[in-house]
């Protein structure tokens, strides 16, 4: 049974990321969700919240979406501008 819950360093493996990584986007309020958990307060992460996390990032890249594509964008008309002298 895969758990719902991660460590730093299984969240950052199953990312393809080293643990120090997600510290510092922690630390900069960046990167996937995460939370502490129990009385020591481990930081923790969800594996649906990672998941849900790649999902924006490869929204968000225009390389996999085809909308922010700069290319297939609809070329927009220059204005022209005259100048009085």
């Amino acid at each position: 049974m895969r758990s719902a819950f991660l460590t730093v360093q299984d969240a950052a493996k199953y990312l393809g990321l080293s643990p120090h990584t997600l510290y510092v986007w922690r630390h900069r309020w960046q990167g996937p969700p995460s939370f502490r958990m129990g009385p020591r307060g481990r930081v923790m992460y969800r594996r649906e919240a990672l998941d849900a996390w790649i999902r924006e990032q490869e929204q968000a890249d225009s390389r996999s979406n085809t909308a922010l594509n700069p290319v297939s964008a609809t070329p927009q008309q220059r204005i022209s501008r005259t100048t009085s002298v």
